[in-house]
């Protein structure tokens, strides 16, 4: 702990640092559905309370997704922890988005 009382990246009692998640959808549609769905349950099972998920509807906040560069969606993009990662698809394919978020061994 720093000599101010402020906790540093580096203190022992952090622990890990929380995954923030931005997915980018396009309304009810079937495919934005299925990705908040599946992303959800992913999360809950493998980072249940080290996450942080933020869905994101392009056509009501159509600013985030020119900031963030989207081009296709459903898009999910991996904030934190470093390094940044996207991933685009209806997240089913459970190893895939694994290891997009450096959950498994092969990433």
């Amino acid at each position: 702990m720093a000599e101010d009382g402020v906790f540093d990246r580096h203190d022992k009692d952090t622990g890990p640092e929380p995954y923030v998640l931005r997915l980018f959808i396009t309304g009810a549609s079937p495919n934005s559905i299925r990705a908040v769905e599946n992303i959800k349950a992913i999360c809950d099972e493998y980072l249940k309370d080290r996450y942080q998920l933020e869905v994101i509807d392009i056509h009501q906040q159509p600013q985030l997704a020119e900031g963030e560069d989207v081009i296709a969606v459903p898009l999910m993009i991996k904030k934190t922890p470093y390094p940044e990662r996207r991933m685009i698809g209806d997240m089913s394919d459970t190893e895939r988005v694994l290891k997009g978020l450096g959950l498994t061994n092969n990433s």
